[in-house]
Protein backbone atom coordinates (compact mmCIF):
# COMPACT_ATOMS: atom_id res chain seq x y z
CA UNK A 1 0.00 0.00 0.00
CA UNK A 2 1.17 3.35 -0.29
CA UNK A 3 2.00 5.21 2.16
CA UNK A 4 2.33 9.08 2.51
CA UNK A 5 4.84 10.47 5.56
CA UNK A 6 5.87 13.65 7.33
CA UNK A 7 7.60 12.14 9.79
CA UNK A 8 11.47 10.42 9.62
CA UNK A 9 10.95 8.34 12.90
CA UNK A 10 10.72 4.61 10.81
CA UNK A 11 13.21 5.92 8.16
CA UNK A 12 15.51 3.19 9.57
CA UNK A 13 12.58 0.48 9.93
CA UNK A 14 11.26 1.05 6.44
CA UNK A 15 11.99 -1.91 4.82
CA UNK A 16 9.50 -3.53 2.03
CA UNK A 17 7.26 -0.38 2.70
CA UNK A 18 6.05 1.33 0.01
CA UNK A 19 6.58 5.17 -0.32
CA UNK A 20 4.77 8.21 -2.15
CA UNK A 21 5.34 11.90 -2.42
CA UNK A 22 2.05 12.13 -4.08
CA UNK A 23 -0.52 13.10 -1.51
CA UNK A 24 -3.26 12.14 -4.16
CA UNK A 25 -1.93 8.35 -4.11
CA UNK A 26 -1.88 7.64 -0.50
CA UNK A 27 -3.40 4.78 1.07
CA UNK A 28 -2.05 5.25 4.65
CA UNK A 29 -0.68 8.36 6.19
CA UNK A 30 1.94 7.86 8.79
CA UNK A 31 2.50 10.92 10.95
CA UNK A 32 4.77 12.76 13.61
CA UNK A 33 3.90 15.42 15.18
CA UNK A 34 3.06 17.74 12.57
CA UNK A 35 -0.80 18.50 11.20
CA UNK A 36 -2.23 16.90 7.71
CA UNK A 37 -4.77 18.19 6.08
CA UNK A 38 -7.26 15.33 5.28
CA UNK A 39 -8.95 16.93 1.89
CA UNK A 40 -5.83 16.52 0.42
CA UNK A 41 -5.86 12.88 0.74
CA UNK A 42 -8.64 11.38 -0.96
CA UNK A 43 -7.76 7.77 -1.68
CA UNK A 44 -6.18 7.48 1.75
CA UNK A 45 -7.86 4.52 4.31
CA UNK A 46 -5.52 4.43 7.53
CA UNK A 47 -3.85 6.64 9.83
CA UNK A 48 -0.88 5.04 11.93
CA UNK A 49 0.52 7.55 14.41
CA UNK A 50 4.08 7.10 15.29
CA UNK A 51 3.47 8.23 18.82
CA UNK A 52 1.33 9.05 21.57
CA UNK A 53 0.48 12.60 20.81
CA UNK A 54 -3.70 13.05 19.48
CA UNK A 55 -3.37 17.25 19.27
CA UNK A 56 -2.46 16.74 15.69
CA UNK A 57 -4.43 13.89 14.41
CA UNK A 58 -7.92 14.58 13.02
CA UNK A 59 -9.86 11.79 14.29
CA UNK A 60 -13.10 13.02 14.16
CA UNK A 61 -12.87 13.87 10.84
CA UNK A 62 -11.54 10.75 10.16
CA UNK A 63 -14.17 8.92 11.57
CA UNK A 64 -16.66 10.80 9.81
CA UNK A 65 -14.54 9.79 6.54
CA UNK A 66 -14.51 5.95 7.88
CA UNK A 67 -10.85 6.42 8.06
CA UNK A 68 -9.19 4.09 10.22
CA UNK A 69 -6.47 5.88 12.93
CA UNK A 70 -4.88 3.88 14.88
CA UNK A 71 -2.31 5.04 17.53
CA UNK A 72 0.98 2.59 18.77
CA UNK A 73 -0.43 -0.38 20.91
CA UNK A 74 -0.37 -0.53 24.72
CA UNK A 75 2.79 -2.76 24.63
CA UNK A 76 4.54 0.17 22.62
CA UNK A 77 3.42 2.75 24.25
CA UNK A 78 4.46 1.64 27.91
CA UNK A 79 7.81 2.14 25.78
CA UNK A 80 7.09 5.45 24.98
CA UNK A 81 5.93 6.64 28.10
CA UNK A 82 9.80 4.76 30.05
CA UNK A 83 11.44 6.19 27.64
CA UNK A 84 10.24 9.94 27.44
CA UNK A 85 10.34 9.70 31.66
CA UNK A 86 13.77 8.69 31.40
CA UNK A 87 14.52 11.42 29.04
CA UNK A 88 13.27 13.78 31.10
CA UNK A 89 14.99 12.85 34.36
CA UNK A 90 17.96 13.03 32.85
CA UNK A 91 17.18 16.64 31.55
CA UNK A 92 16.68 17.67 34.95
CA UNK A 93 19.85 15.71 36.70
CA UNK A 94 21.50 17.83 33.39
CA UNK A 95 20.21 21.48 34.27
CA UNK A 96 20.78 20.84 38.08
CA UNK A 97 23.92 19.97 38.32
CA UNK A 98 25.01 21.97 35.18
CA UNK A 99 27.30 24.92 36.79
CA UNK A 100 28.97 22.70 39.22
CA UNK A 101 32.40 23.70 38.98
CA UNK A 102 35.10 25.11 36.26
CA UNK A 103 38.04 23.18 35.54
CA UNK A 104 40.45 26.28 34.32
CA UNK A 105 41.04 27.90 38.16
CA UNK A 106 39.43 24.83 39.62
CA UNK A 107 37.16 26.30 41.03
CA UNK A 108 34.11 24.72 42.82
CA UNK A 109 30.42 26.24 43.26
CA UNK A 110 28.85 26.23 46.54
CA UNK A 111 25.46 24.14 45.86
CA UNK A 112 22.22 23.05 47.47
CA UNK A 113 22.44 18.88 47.86
CA UNK A 114 20.05 17.07 45.29
CA UNK A 115 17.66 15.96 48.08
CA UNK A 116 17.10 19.43 49.08
CA UNK A 117 15.77 20.54 45.89
CA UNK A 118 12.01 21.45 44.72
CA UNK A 119 11.03 19.12 41.32
CA UNK A 120 7.40 20.37 40.76
CA UNK A 121 5.35 17.72 38.39
CA UNK A 122 2.75 19.63 36.03
CA UNK A 123 0.44 16.70 34.71
CA UNK A 124 0.38 13.46 36.45
CA UNK A 125 -0.11 11.39 33.70
CA UNK A 126 1.19 8.33 32.14
CA UNK A 127 5.29 9.91 31.22
CA UNK A 128 4.87 12.41 34.88
CA UNK A 129 3.60 9.89 37.32
CA UNK A 130 6.54 7.77 35.99
CA UNK A 131 9.00 10.97 36.67
CA UNK A 132 7.38 11.18 39.93
CA UNK A 133 8.01 7.30 40.83
CA UNK A 134 11.77 7.75 39.70
CA UNK A 135 12.88 11.35 41.60
CA UNK A 136 10.63 11.14 44.54
CA UNK A 137 13.36 9.28 46.63
CA UNK A 138 16.57 11.59 45.63
CA UNK A 139 14.57 15.11 45.38
CA UNK A 140 11.50 17.09 46.92
CA UNK A 141 8.61 15.87 44.75
CA UNK A 142 5.32 18.50 44.50
CA UNK A 143 2.66 17.26 41.85
CA UNK A 144 0.02 20.14 40.33
CA UNK A 145 -2.63 18.31 38.64
CA UNK A 146 -5.23 20.14 36.28
CA UNK A 147 -7.66 17.87 37.23
CA UNK A 148 -7.14 17.34 40.28
CA UNK A 149 -6.17 20.67 41.96
CA UNK A 150 -7.42 23.72 42.30
CA UNK A 151 -5.74 26.60 40.07
CA UNK A 152 -5.11 28.66 42.97
CA UNK A 153 -2.45 25.96 44.34
CA UNK A 154 -0.25 26.54 41.55
CA UNK A 155 0.96 29.87 42.34
CA UNK A 156 2.45 28.43 45.80
CA UNK A 157 4.10 25.33 44.11
CA UNK A 158 5.54 27.57 41.32
CA UNK A 159 7.08 30.01 43.63
CA UNK A 160 8.47 27.28 45.54
CA UNK A 161 10.18 24.95 42.46
CA UNK A 162 13.80 25.00 41.76
CA UNK A 163 12.69 23.09 38.78
CA UNK A 164 9.45 22.92 36.68
CA UNK A 165 8.82 19.75 34.46
CA UNK A 166 5.86 19.68 32.06
CA UNK A 167 3.49 16.74 31.41
CA UNK A 168 0.43 18.00 30.51
CA UNK A 169 -1.41 17.61 26.88
CA UNK A 170 -1.80 20.37 24.11
CA UNK A 171 -5.20 21.09 23.18
CA UNK A 172 -6.67 24.76 22.91
CA UNK A 173 -6.91 25.20 26.71
CA UNK A 174 -3.47 24.78 27.56
CA UNK A 175 -2.25 27.37 24.62
CA UNK A 176 0.51 29.12 26.20
CA UNK A 177 -0.74 27.99 29.77
CA UNK A 178 3.18 28.88 30.89
CA UNK A 179 2.47 32.00 30.31
CA UNK A 180 4.44 36.03 31.37
CA UNK A 181 2.36 35.32 35.05
CA UNK A 182 3.44 32.03 35.84
CA UNK A 183 6.73 32.63 34.97
CA UNK A 184 7.33 35.44 37.49
CA UNK A 185 6.25 33.25 39.76
CA UNK A 186 9.39 31.61 39.62
CA UNK A 187 12.23 31.87 41.35
CA UNK A 188 15.93 33.56 40.38
CA UNK A 189 17.45 30.85 38.41
CA UNK A 190 14.86 27.93 38.43
CA UNK A 191 14.36 25.22 35.50
CA UNK A 192 12.21 24.44 33.03
CA UNK A 193 11.75 21.20 31.19
CA UNK A 194 9.44 20.61 28.07
CA UNK A 195 9.23 16.95 27.15
CA UNK A 196 5.22 17.46 26.42
CA UNK A 197 4.80 20.21 23.59
CA UNK A 198 6.27 23.47 22.68
CA UNK A 199 2.86 25.64 22.93
CA UNK A 200 2.46 25.02 26.17
CA UNK A 201 4.95 27.49 27.20
CA UNK A 202 4.52 30.93 25.66
CA UNK A 203 7.55 31.14 23.33
CA UNK A 204 7.64 35.39 23.48
CA UNK A 205 7.54 35.03 27.26
CA UNK A 206 10.23 32.75 27.72
CA UNK A 207 12.51 34.23 25.40
CA UNK A 208 11.92 36.72 27.55
CA UNK A 209 13.21 35.85 31.16
CA UNK A 210 16.14 33.55 29.16
CA UNK A 211 17.68 36.49 27.64
CA UNK A 212 17.51 38.16 31.04
CA UNK A 213 19.33 35.11 32.27
CA UNK A 214 16.66 34.90 35.16
CA UNK A 215 15.66 31.22 34.15
CA UNK A 216 16.93 28.53 32.15
CA UNK A 217 14.89 25.60 30.32
CA UNK A 218 15.68 22.36 28.44
CA UNK A 219 13.45 21.71 25.50
CA UNK A 220 12.78 18.51 23.26
CA UNK A 221 9.57 19.68 22.20
CA UNK A 222 9.04 23.31 20.25
CA UNK A 223 6.88 25.72 18.86
CA UNK A 224 7.40 24.87 15.34
CA UNK A 225 10.11 21.74 14.21
CA UNK A 226 13.14 21.83 13.72
CA UNK A 227 13.09 24.66 15.18
CA UNK A 228 15.23 28.10 14.24
CA UNK A 229 13.82 30.84 16.34
CA UNK A 230 15.21 33.14 18.39
CA UNK A 231 15.86 31.28 21.63
CA UNK A 232 18.00 28.78 19.73
CA UNK A 233 20.75 31.62 20.44
CA UNK A 234 20.88 30.61 24.16
CA UNK A 235 21.52 26.84 23.67
CA UNK A 236 23.20 25.27 25.52
CA UNK A 237 23.86 27.14 28.45
CA UNK A 238 20.18 28.96 29.50
CA UNK A 239 18.16 27.04 26.46
CA UNK A 240 19.34 23.75 26.20
CA UNK A 241 17.64 21.62 23.06
CA UNK A 242 17.47 18.54 21.56
CA UNK A 243 15.56 17.76 18.36
CA UNK A 244 12.01 15.98 20.00
CA UNK A 245 13.87 12.67 20.95
CA UNK A 246 12.91 11.95 24.45
CA UNK A 247 10.93 8.62 23.24
CA UNK A 248 12.96 7.77 20.21
CA UNK A 249 14.69 4.67 21.43
CA UNK A 250 14.74 1.18 19.32
CA UNK A 251 12.40 -0.65 21.03
CA UNK A 252 9.83 2.50 20.43
CA UNK A 253 10.77 2.37 16.51
CA UNK A 254 10.71 -1.79 16.33
CA UNK A 255 6.95 -1.43 18.16
CA UNK A 256 5.73 1.19 15.74
CA UNK A 257 7.28 -0.41 12.95
CA UNK A 258 4.95 -3.40 13.83
CA UNK A 259 1.93 -1.77 14.55
CA UNK A 260 2.15 -0.09 11.38
CA UNK A 261 2.57 -3.64 9.92
CA UNK A 262 -1.05 -4.18 11.18
CA UNK A 263 -2.48 -1.57 10.20
CA UNK A 264 -1.36 -2.08 6.32
CA UNK A 265 -2.54 -6.04 7.26
CA UNK A 266 -5.61 -5.13 7.89
CA UNK A 267 -6.23 -2.74 5.38
CA UNK A 268 -5.38 -4.94 2.05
Amino acid sequence: MNIWSNTSTLEDFSKNLLFTDDKSKAEIILMGSKPINLDDFPEVKGIFRAGVGRDNVPEDEAMAREIKVVFPSQETAQIIFEETANFTVSLILKMIYQDVGNLENWKKEKRLELSQKKLLILGLGNIGKLVKSKLQDSMKVMTFDLLTNKQSELEVLMRQADCLSIHIPNNKQNDSFIDSKKLNWMKDNAIIINTARGPIVSELCLLKEIRSNRLKAAFDVFWTEPYEGSLRDYHPDRFLMSPHVASTCQGFLAGCRKDLDVLIKELK
